[in-house]
């Protein structure tokens, strides 16, 4: 039993973080549960599972790359409070993967905390997902276990990773119909040869300086090809607490995450910005981000009475 003597809130988090440090990981059922191997860290009490990415050979620069150079997806685990457990990890993806595999992990309640790629020139392309969560392990475990599922199963259907998405070409000539749009989002938007842009600004402080929508803190939306074969992408702005939100809106209106990142530092509060890309009818497209916008604006004002 912890005791907070005098207030002393620090002294409480000290003997939180020596209990869970002392908390042995059911390292076996973490085994069993992902069906991967894992090598177990005593000094920093951490179990990691890996899956070299083996299965499809990568070229960087007209090099082919060994999996043990970086291609390694992993997750780690850790006590957290009581019997409950922390995971963190890192999952290396191609083009047709990351979608699907960020549905697995979000419907398993995990976090995802970041897409991105690090390489240049690389064939297939590859990207990296970052995932977080708290809870029981078998849980999270099963939660791992699904997003490396997901994989197994796109690759069993197809060895090499697709490099388009499916269905009918994009339009060269775009004659995408504005008031729709503009009725679903509430604002008039740009137009430009068929096209058609909704921008929604909001602001932050960055030394003191409040940047807004002319400076890039914004969510927008552009749309292209006609009106039942069209092309959405954009940016999408947002504090931290509406990142979970944001996305698991994004991916039930089937929209497909592209990168999750910052775009600025030291910013107060803080942003993190993700890019997406989307297929299918214009109206279908708007309604599921403008639900997306109400999922974002509800849960902030939830999470941390943020109005901006």
């Amino acid at each position: 039993m912890i005791k907070i003597i005098g207030g002393c809130l620090m002294c409480c988090l000290i003997a939180m973080t020596a209990i869970a440090a002392g908390t042995k990981l059911d390292t076996a059922k973490i085994e069993q549960i992902t069906g991967m191997k894992g090598n177990f860290n005593q000094k920093e009490n951490v179990f990691k599972v890996s899956m070299p990415r083996a299965d499809v050979q990568v070229s960087v620069d007209g090099w082919a790359m060994p999996p043990f150079m970086g291609l390694g997806p992993w997750a780690a685990f850790t006590p957290h409070h009581g019997s409950m457990v922390m995971v963190m990890g890192d999952m290396v993806l191609f083009q047709d993967e990351v979608n699907p595999a960020m549905s697995a992990a979000l419907n398993s309640g995990l976090s995802v905390t970041a897409l991105h790629n690090h390489f240049f020139f690389d064939e297939p392309k590859v990207y990296f997902m970052h995932i977080e969560g708290e809870g029981a392990v078998e849980k999270l475990a099963t939660g791992v276990r699904a997003i490396f599922d997901t994989v197994k199963e796109i690759r069993a259907k197809n060895a090499q990773p697709a490099t388009v998405f499916p269905g009918e070409r994009i339009p060269v000539q775009s004659s995408i119909s504005a008031k729709p749009l503009q009725e679903i989002f509430g604002i008039p938007g740009q137009l430009n040869n068929g096209m058609f842009k909704a921008v929604f600004g909001r602001t932050t402080k960055m030394n003191g300086t409040t940047v807004g929508n002319e400076m890039g803190v914004n969510t927008w939306a552009a749309f292209a090809g006609s009106d039942d074969n069209a092309v959405v992408d954009g940016d999408f702005a947002m504090y931290e607490s509406e990142l979970q939100t944001v996305l698991r809106a994004m991916r039930n209106g089937g929209i497909n995450i592209v990168a999750i990142h910052h775009h600025m530092s030291d910013e107060k509060p803080k942003f993190l910005f993700l890019h997406y890309w989307g297929r299918g009818k214009a109206e279908d497209l708007a309604r599921a981000l403008h639900s997306a916008m109400e999922s974002q604006r509800a849960g902030s004002k939830r999470k941390s009475g943020h109005g901006g």
